[in-house]
């Protein structure tokens, strides 16, 4: 957290604001680049375990450009209407394909917890997958593990921005 005089909230309080935040959002934007061209992408995203877990489709920019350079960045805000109201945080990290296997089960699970309107594009009775997610959209489940967190909150002070471990 460096060593500079904090003058916001204790590390404690300080999670809860980030996780709360993270809760209370739907989209975050993934960021990547190629040479000199810089992307970016929104999607939806279920935070699980530390990490954020979301659908893509495999041919996406944001999805080849990630796995090429091993890294992207990725930012969540809150509306805001003022400055004062602006809250987020900011991420470093990178993009790995999550392989089917048991633990995604709770993935899916929390991801139509989030969204429940994802059920409205699956029959009645019809298993609720990976694999029911990747037929239906064409799409393969991603983490995105961030190494690096930093909240920012003009609530607590004008350009206040701390690092956080999830």
């Amino acid at each position: 957290m460096g060593d500079k005089e904090r003058t916001g909230p204790g590390d404690q309080a300080l999670k809860k604001l980030v996780v709360d935040l993270i809760e209370e959002q739907s989209t975050m934007t993934l960021a990547t680049a190629k040479g000199n061209v810089a992307w970016s992408a929104p999607v939806y995203y279920v935070f699980f375990k530390s990490s954020f877990y979301f659908f893509s489709d495999p041919s996406s920019r944001h999805i080849q450009e990630s796995l090429a350079s091993g890294q992207a960045s990725c930012s969540i805000y809150a509306n805001a209407s003022t400055w004062q109201e602006i809250r987020g945080i900011q991420m470093s990290g990178h993009i790995e394909t999550v392989p089917p296997r048991l633990g995604t089960i709770e993935v899916i699970r929390a991801y139509l917890k989030k969204f429940p309107f994802t059920k409205d594009f699956f029959k009645p009775g019809q298993a609720m997958d990976l694999d029911a997610f990747v037929k239906r959209f064409k799409v393969k489940l991603y983490r995105f593990k961030p190494t690096l967190v930093y909240y920012l909150d003009n609530s607590i002070r004008f350009g206040f921005r701390e690092e956080v471990l999830l």
